[in-house]
Order: C-alpha cells, then structure tokens, then sequence
C-alpha cells in the first residue's frame, strides 16, 4: 500500500466493507442478483493504486450482516460516508480513485440487465450520494 495512505486495520475493514457491500446492495435490487454480485466484484478486483491493493488484499474483514435490503443499506451507506472521508483526510485523489472504483463496479454490475431497471437505478443514487457526503 502506498505510504501516502496511514489506514488502521478498521479503516481497512471500513472500507473494503463499504465497497463490496455497495456491490451487495446493488445485487440486491437486481433482477439477476448472482451475477450482478459477480460482475460487480470482479470490477473491484480490477482497481489499482493504494485502493487497488486494499480491495484485493486477502482478508476476512468484511462483515455485512443483514437479513433485508433495509439492513444492509443502514450499515452499507454510512460505511461508504466513513469511507470516503477517511480517504479524503489523507488523499483526495485516493478518495476519487476510490469513488470511481465502487461507481464502475456498480455500472459493471447494472449492466448484466439488458434494460435500465427503477430498484438499480435508486439504489445508485443512493450509494452515489453516500459516496460524495464526505
């Protein structure tokens, strides 16, 4: 990881939680939810950068616990708020890097349905919203 990035291993966690749970939330409002997760995982995968090495690091950190949409969100939002301003405190650009990684995994994941669908479509605005709090 970059040494402009000084991450705990809960901002680690925050983070990698925030971006794969923006994936989950988004699948959860697909009509094809297995593979939009896959699809959307993968882009995730492909970041690069301190992000990049973040997302991709072997871990079991990430905790998204929640039986409904409802649940996941409540904890998913904020964590991408969280997210977002602990990269903006200690490198904007590493916080655009990190925008830009979770919003192409999302498009990623929203494309594996041929038309635009409403429950996809609000639930980008709403983790796009989160994602620019900060």
């Amino acid at each position: 990881m970059s040494a402009t990035l000084n991450l705990t291993a809960q901002d680690q966690a925050t983070i990698r939680s925030a971006a794969y749970g923006a994936v989950s939330l988004l699948a959860a409002a697909s009509a094809k939810p297995s593979k939009a997760a896959t699809v959307g995982s993968l882009a995730l995968l492909s970041a690069t950068g301190p992000i990049g090495h973040l997302l991709n690091a072997k871990s079991k950190d990430i905790h998204l616990p929640g039986k409904t949409v409802a649940q996941l969100a409540d904890q998913v939002l904020p964590a991408l708020t969280t997210a977002t301003t602990l990269l903006t405190h200690q490198d904007p650009a590493e916080a655009d890097n990190f925008r830009t990684t979770v919003l192409t995994a999302l498009e990623a994941a929203a494309a594996t349905t041929p038309a635009p669908q409403p429950a996809v479509t609000e639930m980008t605005r709403k983790i796009t919203e989160a994602l620019h709090t900060a």
